[in-house]
């Protein structure tokens, strides 16, 4: 037994530890601390253990020296109650007593350091949650209300108005390039009325595709896809277009131009609008509806549906199809998602193709320009290098047949048309030289001698 004490020293150093803890008067008798020495009486115990056993009798026993953790704030309280929170701060600090003017100096600096932070604190939450409210109203159906000052861009976006402009260009460069006296009444009707006719397909169109519109990212912002405007508006303005327009066309210009405008909203809207999700003819058929107007001009200038009109509607074919199909080239994941049945979707060889052979026809039908006494010979010579250099661009497409060419195609595009259509209108051929030779149409050759006279 005696060996057995000798060999637990760290048991007597317990009990003079115990025993001093009682001689020093201490007023809670550690009772408990013997208790937790009884518990690991059979383990061999360190120093490390000693220094964990007093840490133990510490948090049980003495509970005032328990480390007391402070509550979270909770985060959904609302900014209201925050700013409440922050007057009565603020309140607080003006009711402090002075102190010393170095002491005071410090203690006004950390207060209002203080007090900005806790209104950053409050100004970022208060932006967390009106982002939050935004995004939450953002995800909701709403109405859509229509005011009358967003009506007109609206109703633009509706019509196409860039492409409407285009089509009123075109009508105007036929006006402008038949062999007649110009005539100011005659071309502000004949524009008018191609205008109103183009605004009423158009709509007409967007009303049709609406269901396909909305799988496009190109096409899923317009008006009746969004719901702005309601389709019966969209047939009702169709309707005020197109009827006056055709009325304008035929009641006051002449009734060939008026058949040719409604043909041409007939061949839009029922012809080509379904073809698309048909069959890739959708393509040649939207060149022809691009090449009514010029046509339509020259009616409207002359009365009549001959060579001229007919080669300003060639001109305007061919151009077309390096146009769309290099459009159409870099929107194929577009008109796949939306149904559509394009060349550049389904016959990509024959895209890259069709856009090669169309860029050489303008070269021919600049050529065939003077040789039906239209222009000049001087057209095909200053058109020759536009025309070159489109074909080139189409050469590239054609060969590489990835989205680089087919942009610089489709933007040469943009500008080569007026710029023909500029030169070709440059090259005219004089009234004066077609009334010596007596090729004026008929009616139009006491107009000529009265303009040539002085």
């Amino acid at each position: 037994m005696s060996a057995a004490r000798r060999c637990c020293p760290p048991r007597a150093l317990a009990g003079l530890f115990v025993w001093r803890l009682r001689n020093t008067g201490v007023p809670q008798i550690p009772c408990r601390f013997v208790h937790i020495y009884h518990v690991a009486n059979n383990r061999l115990i360190t120093f490390q253990y000693f220094n964990f056993l007093k840490r133990m009798y510490v948090t049980q026993c003495n509970k005032d020296l328990k480390q007391r953790a402070k509550p979270k704030s909770d985060s959904t309280v609302s900014p209201f109650h925050e700013l409440q929170q922050l007057d009565q701060e603020k309140q607080v600090v003006h009711k402090i007593s002075p102190v010393s003017p170095v002491c005071q100096s410090g203690s006004e600096t950390s207060s209002r350091n203080e007090l900005r932070e806790m209104k950053s604190a409050a100004e970022t939450e208060d932006s967390v949650i009106q982002v939050g409210a935004e995004s939450k109203e953002d995800r909701q159906w709403k109405e859509m209300k229509l005011r009358l000052d967003d009506l007109p861009g609206i109703l633009a976006r509706l019509s196409k108005i860039k492409l409407t402009a285009l089509v009123v260009s075109t009508t105007s460069a036929g006006f402008a390039m038949a062999p007649v006296p110009f005539e100011l009444t005659c071309f502000l009707l004949a524009s008018l009325g191609t205008g109103l006719a183009s605004c009423a397909a158009n709509s007409i169109n967007q009303f049709f595709e609406v269901p396909f519109d909305s799988n496009m990212n190109r096409t899923k912002n317009r008006p009746l896809v969004r719901g702005q405007i309601s389709p019966l508006l969209a047939v009702c303005f169709a309707a005020s277009c197109g009827i006056p327009g055709i009325a304008l066309l035929t009641l006051g210009v002449n009734p060939l131009t008026g058949a040719l405008g409604a043909f041409n909203i007939f061949l839009y809207t029922c012809c080509y609008t379904p073809l698309k999700r048909m069959s890739i003819a959708n393509t040649w058929v939207g060149a022809v509806v691009g090449a009514i107007p010029p046509m339509m001009g020259w009616t409207a200038a002359t009365g009549s549906l001959d060579a001229g009109a007919l080669l300003l509607g060639g001109i305007l074919y061919s151009w077309q199809f390096p146009h769309f199909n290099a459009l159409s080239w870099g929107l194929r994941e577009d008109y796949s998602r939306g149904g559509y049945c394009m060349m550049s979707v389904t016959h990509p060889g024959l895209c890259r193709r069709v856009a090669l052979r169309h860029c050489l026809a303008l070269i021919g039908l600049s050529v065939v320009a003077p040789v039906l006494d239209i222009t000049t010979w001087t057209f095909p010579i200053i058109s020759l290098p536009i025309n070159l250099y489109i074909s080139y661009l189409g050469f590239r497409f054609y060969r590489d047949a990835d989205r680089s060419s087919s942009r610089k195609l489709f933007f040469c595009s943009l500008w080569h048309l007026p710029m023909l259509l500029l030169v070709m209108f440059t090259c005219k051929k004089s009234i004066l030289k077609k009334e010596d030779k007596g090729d004026l149409p008929g009616g139009s050759h006491e107009t000529a001698m009265e303009i040539r006279l002085p």
